[in-house]
């Protein structure tokens, strides 16, 4: 069963590249037994993408006090103070578009109405509602619900083909904003969250992944690129954070999908616990590339001996 139909109806209200909802039962047998009994818990994601963990988190385990959540995105950031902060206005604002597109009469109209809206994403600054309106409305309507941007930061996924997609969501949106309501969201570099985060705080990594091939580099979520470089960081980071006696949790690609010699992860977390689990593709243009590939769960800490990860 979807973890998210016993949760009261909080779940991500975007559809995004790399999201982790299929993997949460692998998640949650990644994290230490030690959690569910912690007082003033917080909660600390870096690259919140999607936020499907973040959303089962707050749910799945109440002693969480509040979160920091965090993302380069600045689209993304803003999506998630609106929706905290702004529900009804936004669901009034995609209501309105959706009816707009209900009310197109061919897929060339609807295919034009989606180029306008696209081309007003891009023309920026938009006042934070309707960007965030638009950005849902072009994520239901875009080629397999990408976001995906080039060297300027222009959204540029093409249209994708659906009559009737949901566009408003009024029970998720309110649902997520009443959990959102004890997160802190920033925006930038995943780093500055150390300076939000207390000394009791758990954190969970679900960076950029690392490309298996030429061909399967996508992380195009902005125009900064998460690189060779900015995984090393991150892994300092890491060390860092054992350092202050603060436990992780980090998910990322296995190399060793494509080459059984790459040991990549396996060396810059030589230090840590890495368990490989199986997960299945969500977005990929070829049907024969969404089969099921290992992916990594790198820890601080050793898992309970009964946790299954196959």
């Amino acid at each position: 069963m979807d973890l998210f139909e016993e949760m009261q109806g909080a779940k991500p209200f975007l559809k995004w590249a790399g999201g982790k909802r299929q993997l949460i039962p692998a998640i949650q047998a990644a994290l230490p037994d030690s959690l569910r009994h912690a007082h003033n818990l917080t909660y600390v994601e870096p690259f919140i993408g999607g936020g499907a963990v973040l959303f089962w988190m707050l749910q799945a385990y109440p002693n969480i006090r509040q979160a920091i959540i965090n993302d380069i995105n600045p689209d993304l950031a803003t999506a998630y103070q609106v929706v905290q902060q702004r529900p009804q206005e936004l669901i009034k604002a995609l209501m309105a578009i959706q009816e707009a597109y209900y009310r197109l009469p061919s897929e060339i109209v609807r295919r034009a109405y989606f180029e306008e809206l696209r081309a007003e994403f891009n023309t920026r600054p938009l006042e934070a509602v309707r960007n965030t309106a638009v950005l849902i409305f072009l994520n239901r309507t875009c080629f397999n619900g990408l976001y995906r941007v080039n060297s300027k930061g222009g959204f540029n996924v093409p249209f994708g083909r659906y009559e009737q997609p949901a566009i408003c969501h009024p029970q998720t949106i309110l649902a997520d904003s009443q959990l959102l309501a004890r997160v802190t969201i920033l925006q930038g570099d995943f780093a500055q969250v150390l300076d939000h985060a207390p000394a009791n705080s758990f954190f969970y990594f679900d960076p950029p992944y690392k490309p298996l091939s030429k061909t399967a580099a996508f992380n195009a979520y902005a125009t900064e690129t998460f690189d060779a470089t900015s995984q090393e960081r991150l892994a300092t980071f890491c060390r860092e954070l054992d350092a202050r006696g603060n436990q992780w949790l980090l998910s990322n690609s296995d190399p060793q999908n494509t080459d059984a010699a790459d040991s990549y992860f396996d060396d810059l977390y030589a230090d840590f616990t890495i368990r490989r689990i199986q997960a299945k593709r969500h977005i990929n243009s070829k049907a024969e590339g969404r089969g099921k590939i290992s992916e990594l769960l790198i820890s601080n800490y050793v898992p309970a001996p009964e946790a299954q990860f196959a």
